[in-house]
């Protein structure tokens, strides 16, 4: 991977392929083409009634872009149910190396000066490609997933990517879709333009109306 830097990672997502490793202290990096793929369709992005009470009472300050690497690396951490990681060092790297680039980006969750969750991912045209996510406090990844559907939906995009199927996404409507059917859709997202950058820091209120009129 010595010769593989941020711009063939790049080209890799416009193709459809993004990386893993097997663990944090183990230097390689695999490109992953899945046959199946689990997708977060924005138009019916669900959020349950008990987590728009919750994004509405605003428990977190929500900011975008201020702790990169932070992020990543918290996402590396082991944690509950998570004993190993797929983010080594080179592709945190890559990702760290992307976001300089303008490419990659976060949604943070903070709350008394302490970053206590969100979520990374690649921006590419009208496309979104979700990495991972953390919480330290209760319901804090949710809400920044929450913060970033509005943001896709405002900013024109036309695809986030959820790369596998979990339970934990189910909820929010995540299918799974063949490979053929992710290509297609790809490609549409790629020839649309989209700004991450397009929606000001807005509060839970009016993220959880962008979504219900997308709905």
């Amino acid at each position: 991977m010595a010769q593989f830097d941020a711009r063939d990672l790049l080209s890799c997502y416009a193709r459809g392929v993004f990386p893993m490793a097997d663990a944090r202290e183990d230097e390689r990096v695999f490109l992953i083409d899945p046959e199946r793929r689990g997708v977060l369709p924005l138009e019916s992005f669900h959020v349950s009634r008990r987590l728009a009470r919750t994004v509405r009472g605003e428990p977190y300050e929500i900011r975008a872009d201020t702790a990169f690497r932070a992020v990543v690396r918290a996402c590396a951490e082991a944690g509950p149910g998570r004993a190993e990681t797929w983010i080594n060092r080179p592709i945190e790297n890559l990702y760290v190396r992307l976001h300089e680039l303008g490419f990659a980006h976060t949604i943070e969750c903070w709350q008394d000066g302490e970053l206590v969750g969100g979520l990374y991912g690649v921006s590419l045209q009208g496309a979104f490609f979700g990495e991972s996510m953390f919480s330290r406090r209760r319901d804090a990844s949710k809400v920044a997933l929450v913060h970033l559907v509005a943001r896709l939906l405002v900013g024109g995009y036309r695809l986030l990517d959820a790369q596998f199927m979990t339970e934990h996404l189910t909820q929010f409507g995540a299918v799974e879709i063949s490979r053929l059917d992710y290509h297609r859709r790809l490609a549409l997202a790629l020839s649309a333009e989209a700004d991450f950058q397009r929606a000001e820091a807005m509060g839970g209120a009016a993220a959880l109306q962008v979504i219900s009129q997308a709905s």
